[in-house]
């Protein structure tokens, strides 16, 4: 049997462990160990489909017995299979860091009744975006994620997370209308929605139309992923949710929007034809972005602006339409959803520890907790890119790329490139200055967590000194293991640099890909991209 062939049941086991956590609304530990199950399940059977297809090929997968282009098709490829493993190792590393976090604070921030169904409802919905081979699919896989957000985003009522979720709601509901619209107009102008048939159909549209269906869905796209100017949404809507639900927010939402980007760039829109304006783009979102993480004293926002600017990398990757540019891209996506998550979930445990997320209101961390001043050390210098870290690693194939690409232009997005990691280097260590290394005292607003007694620190009643543990150790050690899985990219930098390259080669080539869908009979035009190949 084709393991392709179990790729619904990505989809499919986070929907039924949804509906299994809310029968059992009101027994939360047999609740958190059907979510962990059944989500450790769903990575392994997606580790299954990596493994099917690490060496190449391309494997369709029809729902309901209709052929495409009528029916719904799930494709796997290295890219989708890729991006559904880290996706799904980063949501299970979530959901173990919430559920110790919910046992330790009585789930006051998190009711588990609501939070476990409806955090698996968004992993199912993440998988589906990754799965499509239509775009009405990717259309309801970014629904369902995107519901999924709406109640996470709003858990505990408060009036900032509310405030912050109808500016949410607001910007998604118009990135949608937009999106189904665009839906609406490819399919008026060919016919289909199946991504194969249009890779062959939209290449017969003349360039006008063609060139309108192209830049509306870039805009949709766009705003999901957080691209400039379209990213002004989402420093103030991701730091007042919860820890955890900011940290798979900031790991796989906006990762989402940009896998469909490379998606309908490479399959739908080959060629250059926007790859200047994609460039601009890419270098006002790395630069704007780090500018306004360095104005930040609030940890968490200076993240989520941090966020916004590499996604300018990425997008930078896949501007040059070349296998080094998109391989490095692919590489790059990966390490910034475990570096980013990492980030946030350090956050919230430094939030926990030291009483606020401000800077201002921080100092003498890295005395009170060396685990946790390492556990926040090690993926801030992976996200400032410096050596050996895989930050540095795929920026290194980046600026190689660009510098093959060899235009002006090119060489610009090489410079603030540059620029924008040794930014976000000077960002980070401001952080780590203030929050670690100097004194409580020396603190703007010292939080009086930090300036207690280890007594005065002691809580609940009949507690003896210096035996409280104010960080569980289920929310720090779900922390090691994605920090450590962040260090990993480094250790196995080589393969995944070479399914990368791989998976950039197949979706520029996009035979493999439409031959899976419609038939090995299928004839595929021919691109010429900018690196010189098909």
């Amino acid at each position: 049997m084709n393991l392709a062939s179990l790729a619904p049941l990505a989809v499919v086991l986070p929907i039924l462990g949804a509906a299994l956590t809310f029968m059992l609304i009101r027994h939360s530990r047999a609740q958190r160990a059907v979510s962990i199950a059944l989500l450790s399940l769903t990575l392994l059977l997606e580790c299954l489909l990596l493994a099917s297809v690490w060496d190449g090929g391309t494997f369709a997968v029809t729902l309901g017995g209709w052929l495409p282009p009528w029916g719904i098709v799930l494709v796997v490829d290295q890219f989708s299979s890729l991006m559904l493993v880290v996706s799904s190792a980063v949501s299970l590393a979530v959901l173990v860091y919430a559920t110790g976090q919910g046992m330790a604070d009585g789930d006051q921030d998190a009711p588990v009744s609501i939070f476990h169904p409806t955090y698996l409802i968004l992993v199912a919905g993440v998988s589906n975006a990754f799965l499509s081979g239509d775009l009405f699919n990717l259309y309801v896989g970014f629904e369902i994620l995107l519901t999924a957000s709406y109640v996470l985003m709003t858990l505990g009522g408060t009036g900032p997370r509310i405030r912050a979720g109808v500016t949410y709601v607001v910007v998604s509901v118009v990135s949608s209308v937009l999106f189904l619209i665009s839906i609406a107009m490819v399919y008026g102008a060919t016919g289909t929605i199946t991504m194969a048939d249009l890779a062959i159909k939209l290449g017969e549209l003349d360039q006008g139309t063609r060139t309108l269906l192209h830049v509306m869905l870039l805009v949709a796209f766009g705003i999901k992923a957080a691209v400039f100017p379209l990213s002004f949404w989402l420093p103030d809507s991701y730091p007042t949710a919860p820890a955890p639900v900011t940290a798979v927010f900031a790991g796989l939402l906006t990762k989402v929007g940009v896998y469909a980007m490379v998606r309908t760039e490479t399959l739908l829109f080959p060629g250059d034809s926007l790859n200047t304006p994609l460039m601009i783009a890419a270098l006002l979102t790395m630069v704007v972005g780090i500018l306004g993480a360095l104005a930040q004293s609030d940890i968490k926002r200076l993240l989520s602006f941090t966020l916004v600017s590499h996604i300018g990398y990425m997008v930078f990757g896949l501007a040059m339409s070349s296998v080094a540019g998109l391989g490095a891209a692919v590489f790059y996506v990966v390490h910034h959803i475990t570096i980013q998550t990492s980030l946030f979930l350090v956050t919230g445990l430094i939030e926990r520890r030291g009483g606020s997320s401000s800077v201002d209101r921080l100092g003498g961390l890295a005395k009170l907790s060396p685990l946790l001043a390492l556990l926040f050390f090690v993926p801030a210098m992976n996200l400032a890119g410096i050596p050996p870290f895989s930050g540095f690693l795929g920026k290194v194939g980046l600026m190689q790329a660009g510098v093959e690409l060899g235009t002006p232009l090119a060489y610009v997005l090489v410079i603030g490139g540059v620029l924008t990691s040794l930014l976000t280097l000077l960002a980070v260590a401001r952080v780590w200055n203030r929050a670690f290394w100097r004194r409580p005292s020396d603190a703007e607003h010292p939080d009086p967590v930090l300036l207690a007694t280890p007594a005065a620190r002691v809580t609940g009643p009949g507690a003896k000194p210096n035996t409280v543990t104010l960080l569980p150790r289920t929310m720090v050690g779900s922390t090691v293991g994605l920090v450590g899985l962040g260090v990993g990219l480094t250790v196995f930098a080589g393969p995944l640099f070479m399914v990368s390259d791989q998976a950039a080669h197949d979706m520029l080539d996009r035979s493999s890909y439409v031959q899976a869908v419609l038939g090995e009979d299928t004839d595929v035009p021919l691109v010429l991209t900018a690196g010189g190949g098909k």
